[in-house]
């Protein structure tokens, strides 16, 4: 016969296994922490410092025969090149956790979707040639930490811009902007400037003067992105979508 005290025994062991369940992988957790917190530290001291950022967007400019950007980013640019490449950008530390899942998931199952931030993206351009290795990856991330906590986001946005190619043979949002427009960059329109924003991911590929379907179709995804972040509402989307980018005869 099972007695009360049994029965008693038998409905408090599963919240003790829980528990015990439970400090076990608190436990586990704090060691995970510490371990990162560790090899961060170690990391932050071994890779370069990032003083030099601008510096070296400045070179790369030179070298390809770049002007740097005068006066302020332009807005409608910042907010469809953040749409459309980092979301979170003005809002994280230079690493998007949410980002930084989805990518590792990616390349655990083969499957690489992306997640790096604007951050990252420099920091590989400008210290790792755009390599795209292990050791690699793993440096971007820590020069992208390094790079927000140097460097104010304005300053960074305009980096990237500057250290951007825009295909046709543009390098940085100036030569781009003149290149493609006849226009500075304060100049742009919406369309202009939703089509800009489309071409970092493949810049030769989306060359409005060469393959002008491909760049429309890069352009809508632009706008579809400002449409989900709430930057503009659907049927101002579609208007700027018809409306003509007023592209120069190519050269």
């Amino acid at each position: 016969m099972v007695t009360s005290a049994a029965r008693s025994q038998d409905r408090a062991a599963p919240p003790r296994r829980a528990l015990t369940a439970l400090r076990r992988f608190g436990r586990a957790l704090a060691a995970l922490v510490v371990t990162l917190a560790v090899l961060l530290g170690i990391a932050w001291v071994v890779t370069p410092s990032v003083d030099d950022a601008q510096q070296r967007v400045s070179a790369e400019l030179a070298a390809n025969g770049g002007t740097p950007l005068q006066g302020d980013v332009p807005d409608d640019l910042a907010q469809a090149l953040i749409a459309t490449e980092d979301s979170r950008f003005e809002h994280h530390i230079g690493i998007d956790a949410i980002g930084a899942v989805r990518a590792g998931w990616g390349a655990l199952t083969g499957n690489d979707v992306g997640g790096s931030t604007l951050d990252q993206q420099l920091a590989k351009n400008l210290y790792a040639g755009g390599r795209q290795g292990v050791a690699d990856r793993v440096q971007s991330v820590v020069l992208a930490l390094k790079l927000d906590a140097a460097w104010s986001k304005d300053q960074l946005l305009r980096m990237y811009l500057d250290d951007g190619y825009y295909g046709h043979g543009f390098y940085g949002l100036t030569a781009a902007t003149e290149g493609y427009f006849g226009v500075e960059p304060a100049d742009l329109s919406w369309p202009q400037a939703t089509l800009l924003a489309g071409l970092f991911q493949a810049p030769s590929a989306y060359d409005p003067f060469l393959h002008p379907d491909m760049a429309a179709t890069r352009q809508a995804h632009v706008l579809d992105r400002l449409v989900a972040v709430g930057t503009l509402s659907r049927t101002e989307a579609d208007a700027i979508g018809v409306e003509s980018w007023d592209l120069l005869p190519a050269a």
